[in-house]
């Protein structure tokens, strides 16, 4: 089954679609993090406890060096939950990955904007690979298509590499990367509230209710 995140560090608005969709976990970044001015100190315990033990989280090192990567991974993987430390797929990204690897610990190879890109990072171990989608495709280029093709590339050289999709601005987007069979996508709040909030939905619903009330008033079903 597909993994399903949110790419949040919105805890109440965790809370809501934990209640109805089968969460993975939760993605941040940097930016995600500066945005709401939560920590990891202060965001990952309020997670865990919304989610559970299962629930895994995402965290990005902010050095700008190889070793400095590095090191900070492993502080991240000594936190108390299921950790995967995201690492910018650049040049000293990679080398990063490569070392990281070698100490055990789960990556996911991030800012992805070409297939050629992703797949040097999953060459160099990446567990999880973010393709930026909506970012592709406002460069002009093809988001939905750097995933297919990624995703070709992973299955012609039997890598073991999942592609994470990130980066979506409507519900097209990620249902054309969904439907190439990727094994996780991270969705941000107001396009998770998209995939099941089509206008025709709740009249819809309205409608069975006012039938019903005319006709039964207010009995529930197993009473008619």
């Amino acid at each position: 089954m597909i993994e399903l995140y949110l790419d949040t560090a919105d805890i109440e608005q965790v809370a809501r679609f934990n209640q109805c969709l089968p969460l993975r976990g939760v993605t941040t970044n940097p930016s995600i993090l500066a945005r709401s001015a939560t920590g990891l100190s202060r965001l990952l315990p309020a997670l865990a406890s919304e989610l559970g033990p299962a629930a895994r989280f995402y965290a990005q090192v902010v050095s700008t060096t190889a070793q400095g990567m590095v090191e900070e991974a492993k502080q991240i993987n000594q936190l108390p939950y299921d950790m995967v430390v995201k690492v910018p797929a650049t040049e000293t990204g990679l080398a990063a990955i490569k070392q990281i690897k070698k100490e055990g610990i789960l990556v996911l190879a991030t800012a992805i904007y070409s297939a050629q890109q992703g797949f040097l990072a999953a060459l160099c171990g990446a567990d999880y690979l973010a393709p930026y989608v909506n970012r592709i495709d406002a460069m002009g280029a093809d988001g939905v298509g750097v995933v297919a093709d990624l995703q070709h590339l992973i299955n012609q050289h039997g890598l073991a590499s999942k592609i994470l999709a990130a980066s979506f601005k409507n519900t097209q987007q990620a249902m054309d990367v969904m439907k190439l069979g990727i094994a996780a996508i991270t969705l941000p709040v107001d396009v998770a509230q998209q995939m099941f909030a089509h206008p025709a939905v709740q009249p819809a619903v309205d409608q069975f209710s006012k039938d019903w009330h005319e006709a039964f008033a207010d009995k529930l079903s197993f009473e008619s």
